[in-house]
């Protein structure tokens, strides 16, 4: 009673056009996010909220609302007068609240919200709502409605982990001297020559007039699988350049570990001879990104590691204070040969590691990222360089391989001789199509190195989320359905 008594006098004393009921915004309510209002603002201060209604509680002559704007998982308690008579006030609305912030009288919350004024902007059937006030919905269930997943809890959480993930991402490459480029999303070039590309043309016919020559772009032009080619360009003129942007692949599959859509985080660095300098930076940037998110974001990673994958911190915390682990290709191949575990793709010297191999590499090496060094040539791409060793051929390239994910990143130092460039492109056929990157090594050319990070990989890995299509905001693959 004494509660309900200090929050009636409370809303009392909110402001002159309080009185009489009359529902009208207070003049000097100033807008806030929920966040500043749970975590900077002094009580006494006159505010204006808007968001979306979690639940909605009635006792005696007030009602209890918990409202969230997005911007904190955390939602704001607000407490309303019953006879304020709110039309359409139900789990699921907009509303538009003006009122005082006062000290709550609870223990699991600093401030509540005392309204003077509650609009309902937006109104919310309960019954045909899909997501229901006292459920805990899967991460499988939510995934059905990706127009909707973001009013829950764990999605609005994951996107604030994206963006902030985002924001680390290019603050790591900022503070270590890289230069952001911003690479063409349509391209002619298959970096990866995997052959899986979609191709790109005007939908109208008013551009197909030239029989000799349909194509828009004058040859044939794809959504791009990498920047890393682009990148090589501008690395001969800046000593560390960076591109964070989507990448595409026409992978027919519909496994929780494939999108035809994600994005990539790819660096390219000038001056560099060894993979260790290239690691480096790979380590570096996972663990200072990590770092950053663990600190900035804690309330929303903690969400994921109690509830979707209960222990995923302390593998966390394990892979940041432990240095990485570093075998060859070989190493690893021996390893997997000698284990006695059934593999069902084969595990011979000159096989890719495929996703069953790279996990158990990575438990082997006591659940620590590893990085797998210096490649069969032939597995690699034509701008892996070249490490002329024999009787076992192998390209200078690494990939890092994390848990519960497998590879995480990709790269290798680049092939900066000419001729044995020249020779490569010329094996597969392709010396007129790189004319252009043939050139690059002509001008001025210096040992360089790169490698691309697959970020929704990331997210899965430091999350412990199982299907990768729960990592991004909306999720493209084969057959799916398209917003």
């Amino acid at each position: 009673m004494l509660t309900l008594l200090r929050r009636a006098v409370s809303a009392s004393r909110l402001c002159p056009c309080a009185a009489g009921g009359t529902q009208h915004y207070c003049s000097s309510a100033k807008k806030i996010r929920i966040r500043d209002a749970l975590t900077r603002l002094d009580t006494g201060s006159s505010i204006r909220i808007q968001g979306w209604v979690r639940s909605v509680r009635s006792q005696k002559n007030h009602l209890f609302l918990h409202v969230s704007d997005g911007s904190s998982l955390q939602p704001l308690q607000v407490v309303a007068n019953s006879d304020l008579n709110i039309r359409g006030l139900t789990f699921g609305c907009a509303v538009d609240i003006t009122g005082s912030l006062e000290k709550s009288p609870s223990q699991k919350q600093r401030v509540e919200l005392q309204a003077q004024n509650v609009e309902v902007v937006g109104e919310c059937s309960p019954v045909d709502f899909p997501f229901k006030i006292k459920e805990r919905h899967s991460l499988e269930y939510i995934r059905q409605f990706p127009h909707l997943r973001c009013r829950t809890n764990a999605f609005s959480s994951l996107l604030r982990i994206r963006s902030e993930a985002t924001a680390a991402t290019h603050s790591y490459f900022r503070d270590n001297g890289f230069v952001q480029i911003h690479t063409p999303i349509i391209t002619s070039n298959d970096c990866e020559g995997a052959g899986e590309l979609f191709q790109v043309e005007p939908s109208g016919n008013e551009h197909s007039l030239d029989k000799e020559n349909p194509h828009f772009f004058s040859v044939p032009a794809y959504l791009t699988v990498s920047g890393q080619l682009h990148l090589e360009v501008m690395a001969g003129a800046f000593p560390a350049v960076y591109t964070f942007g989507p990448t595409f692949r026409a992978e027919n599959s519909q496994s929780r570990r494939h999108l035809a859509e994600f994005y990539m985080v790819e660096a390219e660095i000038s001056f560099i001879e060894s993979l260790e300098d290239l690691m480096k930076v790979m380590e570096d940037l996972f663990k200072a990104s990590t770092e950053h998110l663990l600190s900035q974001c804690a309330e929303d990673v903690g969400l994921f590691h109690k509830f979707i994958s209960p222990g995923q911190r302390e593998k966390v915390d394990l892979m940041l204070k432990s240095s990485f682990n570093v075998i060859s290709y070989t190493e690893a191949i021996d390893i997997l040969s000698r284990n006695s575990e059934q593999f069902t793709f084969k595990t011979e010297w000159g096989c890719d590691l495929q996703t069953e191999h790279e996990k158990f590499l990575v438990k082997h090496c006591g659940n620590v990222p590893v990085f797998v060094t210096d490649y069969p040539y032939d597995l690699k791409p034509f701008y892996a360089r070249d490490n002329q060793d024999q009787p076992r051929h192998t390209a200078a390239a690494v990939d890092l391989l994390v848990p519960g994910v497998g590879e995480l990143c990709g790269g290798s130092l680049r092939e900066e001789r000419l001729e044995l460039l020249k020779t490569r492109l010329a094996q597969a056929g392709l010396e007129d199509t790189y004319a252009w990157y043939l050139q690059l090594r002509q001008f001025g050319s210096v040992p360089h190195g790169g490698f691309g990070m697959g970020f929704e990989r990331y997210l899965q890995c430091v999350l412990g989320v199982d299907n990768i299509k729960d990592t991004v905001p909306f999720a493209r693959s084969s057959r799916s359905c398209l917003l």
